[in-house]
């Protein structure tokens, strides 16, 4: 996907230096490029630029999720059009979900470059699909996969304190550290 006209793109990472080499490789394919650290500086670039795409970290400052699904749907409210990609390095699916009900168009789970980012931003099939729908084997995930999401979440939220994460799952120490040396599970 290469901006005829100049594509304005608004990065929202508290990464700086991730976000820098992300601006840097969009600024090189011809997108305008913003950027911004917090929810707040987010909202005033978004205000003052009124950005065609955006991507979002789903975790800023003060480390929950909340505060990217917070962006995300300020960004949404202020201009529907805008072209919105969550970006994590702690995907699931249920914040992928609730991403995607706030206005995003895509999610997309870290390491990624921007290849792949300009393709989640070039798909805008991503639609909500019905409460009252009922699943194919195929959306719902394993038990295994929400537990092992769910130990992941809990453990980045404990920056990555194995004691605390333990203490608030209900687990000894040692069991979460074995759930932990299995590899993930991919459903």
């Amino acid at each position: 996907m290469t901006p005829e006209l100049a594509q304005s793109i608004l990065l929202v990472d508290d990464d700086d230096v991730f976000r820098e080499r992300l601006a840097r490789a969009f600024g090189k394919r011809g997108f305008e490029v913003h950027q911004a650290g917090s929810l707040d500086d987010a909202l005033r670039v978004a205000r003052r630029e009124l950005p065609e795409l955006a991507l979002v970290d789903l975790r800023l400052p003060g480390g929950t999720a909340a505060s990217g699904l917070d962006v995300v749907k300020a960004l949404h409210e202020l201009d529907s059009a805008t072209n919105i990609v969550v970006l994590t390095g702690y995907g699931s699916i249920a914040t992928a979900l609730d991403a995607v009900r706030l206005g995003a168009t895509h999610y997309l789970t870290k390491p990624v470059d921007v290849g792949e980012i300009l393709a989640a931003f070039a798909r805008r099939d991503v639609q909500t699909e019905p409460a009252n729908r009922p699943h194919t084997d195929a959306e719902v995930p394993s038990l295994a996969r929400v537990e092992w999401e769910h130990i992941h979440r809990v453990l980045s939220d404990c920056q990555g304190n194995i004691s605390q994460a333990a203490r608030l799952l209900g687990l000894h120490r040692r069991s979460l550290q074995r759930k932990l040396s299995k590899y993930p599970v991919q459903r």
